[in-house]
C-alpha cells in the first residue's frame, strides 16, 4: 500500500498540478487497486473522475469508462490529453473512419483511458476488442443512471452486466454518482453486480454553495427579479433551469433584447443547434445559458458561479444535480429557486404525460408514477419549508442534520435578496457573494481578470474551451504566488508537468510585462497586506512621457503628410485585424482591450475609475507601437 501512496502523490503531482487528494478520494482508488469494487457517491465537483483516472495511470492495461452524454466524453478527453495522459472516446459523433481507427490505436495500446457510451458495449466491433483487450478497470460513470429509481434512468446501463460477463475476464469495477438514495445506490449494486463494493460517501453538503428559495407568483414578478439579479451578475457564467421549452424560448427572447450574451438549450432543437449553443456556453462565447433539463449531466464547466430555476423541477434529485453545477471549481455559487403555484401544476401536467420505458411492465410503470408523485411532494416541500433548506436536502439523501447551516436564505432570513443586495457567507471570514476571490488585493483583482483574457487567447489557439487550460482558481493562485520562472509554476493549483511546459511562458511573460508596465515588484502584488484604494494601474501619472492616444497619433501622423490620410478609428480597426486589440462586451456595451499579442508590442493599457466606480481602460501608444503602427499603415498601402 505505501508503494501505492507514493506513487498516487507522484501521479497527482505530475499530471494535475494537485498537492494532495480530497476527502474520500485515497479510500476508492485504494480499493480499486487493492482490486475491490467501489461505489462512490460524492457531490459534484467534488474530484470522481480522478479516483477512476489515477488507478487508471496506476495499472497495467486499459481502463473503459461508461459515460452517457457525448459533452461529458470530449471534456473528459480533452482534459487528459491536455494533462499528457493518453485517453480517446468512442460514441455516435464520430465518423466510421475514426471510430475504427481508435479501436484500431487501442488494440495496439495506445490509450490509457477510452470512453465509451453505453449502446456502444454490445456492438460487434467493440465486443471483439473488449474481449482480446487487458480490460483493468471498469468505471461506470452516472451510475444512477441504471436504476429506474433514480431521476435518469437509461436502458442502454442495463446492458453493462451482459458486456461484463461477455468478457474473457472480468475487470474490477468502480461506480460513481452524485445524487443516489439508499434505494438507487441498493439498485446499482445489485444490477452492477458488484462483488462486496467499497461504499464510500462522501456527503451531499457542498458548503460554497449558498441557497435560496424566492416566491414569485407572477411572471412578470420573475422576469423583474431575474434581470435585477442579472444586473449585478451578467458577467458571469450562469445557467437558467425553466420547466417547459415555452418559458426557455421566452425568457431567452427577453435576455436577448437587453442585450445579454445568452443561449438556449431544449430537446426541441436540433442536435446541431444544441451542439453549437453549448460550445459557445464552454468557450465563454456566451455568459449566459437558458435550459430545460435536457442540458444535463455533461456540463463539465467550473466556473459556472450561479444556477437560477424559474421554475420549480419534478425532483429533489433533479435539482440537487442542476444547482450543483455551480461552483464545480470550489469557489462560492449562488442556486436561487424561483417559486409560484403554478410550477405545481405544470410539473403534474408533466408527470401525467410521462413517457415511461416499454422495458417496464405495467406494475412497474404504476410503482415508477407512485415514486415520482412522491418525488414531486417533496420538492414542494423543500419551496415551502422554513426550515434550513441545506439541512431538507441533506436530510432527503440520508444525511441527518439538525443544526441551521447559517448559509441558507431561511437561515440567513433575508427578505429579498434578490436585486437588494448580495447575501455574506458565515465562515472563518465574511465573504461577499460577488467577491469570490477574497483576499486579493485590487491589483491581483485586475492581474487576474488580464489573466482570463490570456486564458482565452490561449484556448482558442488549441481549438478547445478555457477551463482546458486552467481553472480560475490557477490564475487565482498565479496572481497570489506571482511566479517569476518555469520552476515557480509547479507549486501553482492545478499546473502539472505538461501544462508548464507547454504555458508556462505564456503566463509568466504575461506577468513580468504586467510588473514592469504597473511598476511593481512580485514581492509587492503577492502580499497580501496591498489594499490600495486606488490601484497603482489606474494611476495616469504613471504613463510613460511620450505616450499617446490613437486620436493624437492620428493628428501626429496627418500634420506631418499635410493631409487627413488616418483616424483613431482606421488605427483601432487596423489593431483589431491584426490581433493587437480585442473588443470585450460588458453589458449592453463594448470597449477594446490589449490583447497579449498587444502587450508584447509595446501597447500600453491603464485603467482607471469613473464616477460610479465602472472601470474603465485608455489605450496608448509608446515608440515600439508607433513604430509598429505606422508599419501597418503601410502595409495597408495608407501612408
Amino acid at each position: 500500500m505505501m508503494n501505492f501512496e507514493n506513487q498516487i502523490n507522484q501521479i497527482l503531482k505530475k499530471y494535475y498540478g494537485y498537492e494532495r487528494l480530497r476527502p474520500g478520494q485515497e479510500e476508492i482508488i485504494m480499493s480499486l487497486l487493492s482490486g475491490q469494487d467501489a461505489l462512490a457517491v460524492m457531490p459534484t465537483g467534488a474530484g470522481k473522475s480522478l479516483c477512476y483516472q489515477i488507478p487508471a495511470l496506476c495499472m497495467d492495461g486499459i481502463t473503459l469508462v461508461v459515460s452517457p452524454l457525448i459533452s461529458l466524453m470530449e471534456d473528459q478527453v480533452l482534459g487528459l490529453c491536455a494533462n499528457g495522459i493518453s485517453a480517446a472516446y468512442l460514441n455516435s459523433s464520430q465518423s466510421m473512419k475514426d471510430y475504427r481507427e481508435t479501436i484500431q490505436k487501442a488494440r495496439e495500446g495506445a490509450y490509457t483511458l477510452l470512453y465509451v457510451a453505453p449502446e456502444r458495449l454490445l456492438t460487434e466491433s467493440f465486443l471483439s476488442f473488449a474481449m482480446e483487450a487487458e480490460i483493468s478497470l471498469l468505471a461506470v460513470d452516472e451510475a444512477h443512471c441504471i436504476s429506474q429509481w433514480g431521476q435518469d434512468f437509461r436502458p442502454s446501463y442495463r446492458e453493462i452486466p451482459t458486456f461484463i460477463r461477455k468478457l474473457s475476464k472480468r475487470p474490477v469495477i468502480g461506480a460513481f454518482t452524485a445524487t443516489a438514495t439508499q434505494l438507487v445506490k441498493e439498485d446499482i449494486s445489485l444490477n452492477l453486480s458488484l462483488h462486496q463494493p467499497r461504499l464510500v460517501v462522501t456527503g451531499f453538503d457542498r458548503p460554497n454553495l449558498y441557497f435560496s428559495v424566492v416566491e414569485k407568483h407572477k411572471v412578470k414578478e420573475k422576469e423583474e427579479a431575474i434581470l435585477s439579479y442579472l444586473k449585478e451578475h451578467g458577467e458571469e457564467s450562469g445557467i437558467i433551469y425553466c420547466s417547459t421549452r415555452k418559458q426557455v424560448e421566452q425568457l431567452y427572447d427577453l435576455l436577448k433584447t437587453k442585450e445579454f450574451l445568452v443561449g438556449k438549450y431544449h430537446g426541441g432543437m436540433t442536435n446541431k443547434e444544441r451542439t453549437e449553443n453549448q460550445r459557445k456556453f464552454s468557450y465563454d462565447e456566451v455568459k449566459l445559458m437558458v435550459a430545460s433539463n435536457a442540458f444535463g449531466m455533461g456540463i463539465d464547466k467550473p466556473n459556472i458561479r450561479f444556477v437560477l430555476h424559474y421554475s420549480m423541477p419534478q425532483s429533489m434529485e433533479y435539482y440537487y444535480q442542476e444547482a450543483g453545477r455551480a461552483g464545480r471549481d470550489g469557489e462560492y455559487g449562488e442556486c436561487i429557486l424561483f417559486f409560484s403555484n403554478m410550477d405545481i401544476k405544470i410539473n403534474q401536467f408533466l408527470l401525467r404525460n410521462k413517457q415511461y420505458s416499454e422495458s417496464l411492465s405495467q406494475e412497474d410503470i404504476k410503482t415508477a408514477r407512485r415514486n415520482d408523485q412522491r418525488k414531486l411532494n417533496q420538492m414542494i416541500g423543500y419551496c415551502k419549508t422554513e426550515t434550513c433548506l441545506r439541512s431538507y436536502f441533506l436530510n432527503y439523501f440520508g444525511e441527518r442534520r439538525k443544526e441551521d447551516c447559517g448559509r441558507c436564505s431561511n437561515c440567513k432570513k433575508d427578505p429579498e435578496l434578490i436585486g437588494l443586495r448580495l447575501p455574506v457567507i458565515e465562515s472563518q471570514k465574511p465573504k461577499k457573494a460577488k467577491n469570490f476571490y477574497l483576499g486579493l488585493s485590487d491589483d491581483q483583482k485586475y492581474l487576474f481578470q488580464r489573466l482570463k483574457e490570456l486564458r482565452i487567447e490561449l484556448a482558442a489557439g488549441d481549438h478547445v474551451p478555457p477551463f482546458i487550460i486552467c481553472g480560475d482558481k490557477t490564475l487565482i493562485d498565479l496572481c497570489i504566488q506571482v511566479p517569476t520562472c518555469l520552476a515557480d509554476l509547479s507549486s501553482i493549483y492545478g499546473f502539472g508537468e505538461k501544462k508548464i511546459k507547454k504555458y508556462g511562458n505564456e503566463f509568466l511573460f504575461f506577468i513580468q510585462s504586467y510588473l514592469d508596465e504597473n511598476h511593481l515588484s512580485p514581492e509587492e502584488l503577492s502580499s497580501e497586506k496591498i489594499k490600495l484604494k486606488t490601484p497603482r494601474i489606474h494611476n495616469k501619472k504613471k504613463v510613460d512621457l511620450g505616450a499617446c492616444n490613437a486620436t493624437e497619433l492620428a493628428s501626429i501622423i496627418n500634420d506631418s503628410h499635410r493631409e487627413h490620410l488616418v483616424s483613431a478609428v482606421k488605427i483601432n480597426k487596423i489593431l483589431l485585424k491584426h490581433g493587437y486589440l480585442m473588443n470585450e462586451s460588458y453589458g449592453k456595451k463594448s470597449r477594446k482591450r490589449v490583447t497579449s499579442k498587444g502587450l508584447k508590442a509595446g501597447i500600453i493599457e491603464r485603467g482607471y475609475r469613473r464616477r460610479g466606480g465602472r472601470i474603465a481602460y485608455s489605450i496608448l501608444h509608446g515608440d515600439q507601437s508607433k513604430e509598429l503602427i505606422l508599419a501597418l499603415l503601410k502595409e495597408e498601402n495608407i501612408l
